[in-house]
């Protein structure tokens, strides 16, 4: 086996054993508490720029199914497991995960202590770090560590938005015991809906057109004219890696779109709509990643255990901050009055907003999941209404 090392930009070293491509690699080093979906969560164009730890002990043993990625390639910059399954048992399964890793060239460590990594990066926030089976010098290391861009500032959009418009027909598949994927029979189209791609996920395009929309993606680039000239039914923004504030063109167009159509935001989507509502984001200390997140709907007062990967978070402080009850918030804005909606249970950050003077609703979390429980996949009905009563309005 062959030895690599982890490197933190705090000088932090951990030794393991080499895992999928051979070479080295650095990125923002998050921790991921889901225990299933790692082919998902490293196909989520959401996680450019970021080395992904998973926290569950071992990972790899359902092995890699191609129907199951969530965009066109891998994008975590690396990958860290405590142990990486040898074997698989899966019958949809086509190869392993460290020949998925090597075909993708994913760098990669297992056999390092990864609790000890979670409780670092808890301590002391998600920083750098460099994972290398070829240079095992840790000072070496720690100075590329410390030489790297962070994720703050930095537009990782225009690396992972699709450069041409598409139309997007499929929707949810189900599985069949011959291995093979076949459409289902969905909804008549009736609403028209455009998604700006600032990293968009397969299963939120699947998921809108299971409930009968006609899916039109255009790169994140894509001016508020060129959009209107499509004249959709409604607009969503999707979820996508990095700072919200490194892409102060998507915000501006979303401005020229508020109140127009119908939105729906998602994860970089909803603070991209919170920077162009005049709200301020921030970096959250180590994210949110996994797949059991709970979040308070604030209306209902019922608890949904969400999907979630971000490390920038729309600031809203919480009531609960000062010993208060969490509850709705109005806040007034340059366009419109917004009301907080969700807020996170473990931390009480802003999870969704939602206008009350235009037709907006915006969500921090994965309503999609893939992975991750199916709790929230009512936000794409509420979207749907939204369309309906501007319809017959």
């Amino acid at each position: 086996m062959k030895r690599a090392l982890l490197t933190l930009a705090d000088g932090t070293v951990f030794s393991g054993l080499a895992l999928g491509y051979e070479g080295e690699t650095v990125g923002e080093v998050v921790f991921n508490t889901a225990m299933t979906g790692y082919q998902e969560i490293l196909t989520d164009p959401s996680y450019k720029g970021q080395i992904v730890l998973m926290t569950a002990t071992q990972i790899g043993n359902y092995g890699v199914t191609p129907q199951d990625a969530e965009s066109r390639q891998v994008w975590a910059e690396g990958f860290i497991v405590r142990e990486a399954a040898s074997r698989m048992s899966n019958w949809r399964a086509s190869q392993t995960l460290s020949d998925y890793l090597t075909e993708h060239h994913i760098v990669g460590i297992h056999g390092l202590d990864t609790r000890a990594l979670t409780a670092h990066l808890r301590d002391h926030g998600s920083q750098v770090g460099v994972i290398s089976h070829v240079d095992l010098n840790g000072d070496s290391l720690h100075q590329k560590a410390r030489s790297a861009p962070t994720l703050v500032g930095r537009d990782l959009v225009k690396e992972v938005t699709c450069q041409n418009a598409y139309e997007w027909n499929d929707g949810t598949p189900p599985l069949l015991p011959s291995a093979t994927l076949r459409s289902t029979p969905h909804p008549s189209s009736t609403f028209r809906v455009v998604v700006m791609d600032f990293g968009v996920k397969h299963n939120i395009l699947r998921s809108l057109v299971d409930l009968g929309c006609r899916v039109h993606v255009v790169p994140a680039s894509t001016s508020a004219e060129t959009i209107r000239g499509l004249q959709p039914d409604g607009l969503v923004f999707s979820n996508g890696p990095g700072d919200p504030e490194g892409v102060p063109y998507a915000r501006k167009t979303v401005q020229d779109l508020i109140g127009w159509r119908p939105i729906l935001g998602i994860c970089l989507g909803h603070q991209i709509l919170g920077l162009a509502h005049g709200l301020p984001t921030h970096k959250l200390k180590f994210g949110h990643h996994g797949g059991n997140h709970p979040v308070m709907d604030l209306s209902s007062r019922t608890i949904e255990i969400t999907s979630q990967n971000h490390n920038f978070a729309v600031h809203i402080p919480s009531p609960g901050d000062s010993g208060q009850p969490m509850g709705l918030q109005r806040f007034s804005t340059p366009f419109g009055d917004i009301e907080v909606t969700h807020r996170s249970l473990n931390d009480g950050c802003c999870e969704g907003f939602r206008g009350v003077d235009h037709p907006v609703l915006s969500v921090q979390y994965h309503p999609e999941a893939s992975p991750g429980p199916h709790d929230s996949a009512y936000v794409f009905q509420q979207f749907v209404s939204m369309m309906k009563e501007q319809a017959h309005a």
